[in-house]
């Protein structure tokens, strides 16, 4: 299977060299849908590609030109950040469940059965040079996209919790300079164990993060970045959770991956032995992320908050996309997917399924 991210090479070689997209001569015509609104903007769809796979404006121009419209840089840092050392990309296979899932190199011959797990600790380069290249990014986009820009803080020993919230409010501030049309702040990352990867399990650290973050962009929409919640007291944990940030964020996105031990066969880990667990993407964590979109918009409606939802999940296909516009979400961002289905979007489009 040609996939436009090399799992072989490191992360350095795929950002320097960009995605390997079919040639621009097979570029499929691109469907002109009815304009929708999502975060006050008139954008072309409501479809786009979660933070991960668009490394750079290298990868938002390629993407961009077969027609995804809601483009989502990886996350940025206020200080240069290494890659995990790789592999930092597997497929896997994965059943349902909470147990471990296993890499494999034997892919079903149906793309939309494909998982896959990823391991790279939010890497980011320096700011001089991601705040050139956001504006590089925003300029090789076309009328009706927009330009998500995922930030997350760096907390470094005994930080207080305002001086995280103002390391993600100065990364938001530079990236709404640079040109971000939308800023989505990552409160959860499930291969990051230190602070900044749980954040959104703390929904009074929620509230002031979002609050401080609000305060340096102005009125450039946020969405919060969140994953699972776990435990017995779910529910509870998610409800505070959004009235902590209502008022202050414009939506959610979730869910960023389920973190799940990802072993080889013989029981090694695929990532080392100080990542055994890493996040899973694809088929097998659609049923679940369709589960929270849904009981996440029973709240916002419920108790009248005013917050969009940004859905990530296994989309590979139009009826899994229809399952998360059901479900409640205002905008559906792909994870995995585009990298071994690059013309998704305009199949997608073509059914007028957004």
């Amino acid at each position: 299977m040609d996939c436009t991210y090399d799992i072989a090479a490191s992360y350095s070689e795929n950002f320097q060299r960009g995605p390997r997209l079919p040639s621009s001569a097979n570029v499929p015509a691109i469907p002109a849908n009815e304009r929708v609104e999502f975060l006050g903007q008139h954008v072309n769809s409501r479809l786009g590609i979660a933070a991960g796979l668009l490394l750079n404006a290298k990868w938002i121009e390629g993407y961009a030109a077969r027609g995804w419209d809601l483009l989502s840089y990886k996350t940025v840092r206020s200080a240069a950040r290494e890659c995990y050392p790789p592999p930092n990309w597997a497929f896997v296979n994965a059943d349902a469940g909470e147990g471990p899932v296993f890499a494999t190199e034997i892919l079903s011959e149906d793309p939309e059965t494909i998982s896959s797990a990823v391991c790279f600790g939010m890497p980011s380069m320096p700011p001089e040079f991601w705040r050139e290249d956001i504006a590089r990014a925003k300029a090789a986009m076309g009328d009706g996209q927009m330009l998500i820009v995922s930030v997350v803080a760096s907390p470094e020993l005994n930080w207080s919790a305002a001086q995280v919230a103002d390391d993600y409010a100065q990364c938001a501030a530079w990236a709404t300079e640079a040109g971000a049309d939308v800023i989505e702040a990552n409160y959860s990352c499930p291969n990051v164990c230190s602070a900044e990867g749980q954040i959104y399990c703390d929904a009074d650290l929620s509230g002031a993060v979002t609050q401080t973050i609000r305060t340096g962009i102005g009125d450039t929409p946020l969405l919060l970045k969140i994953g699972v919640f776990q435990n017995a007291t779910n529910a509870e944990n998610q409800r505070a959770f959004l009235h902590a940030v209502a008022g202050n964020a414009n939506g959610i996105t979730l869910v960023n991956g389920i973190s799940r031990a990802v072993l080889h066969h013989d029981g090694r880990p695929v990532f080392g032995e100080d990542y055994v667990k890493a996040g899973v993407m694809g088929r097998i964590i659609h049923a679940p992320c369709v589960a929270a979109v849904r009981e996440a918009r029973a709240v916002i409606d419920s108790e009248k908050l005013s917050l969009a939802l940004a859905a990530v999940g296994g989309v590979s296909s139009a009826a899994d996309y229809e399952d998360f516009i059901a479900a409640g979400a205002d905008a559906v961002l792909c994870g995995s997917s585009p990298m071994y289905l690059p013309d998704l979007a305009c199949g997608i489009k073509a059914g007028n399924h957004c």
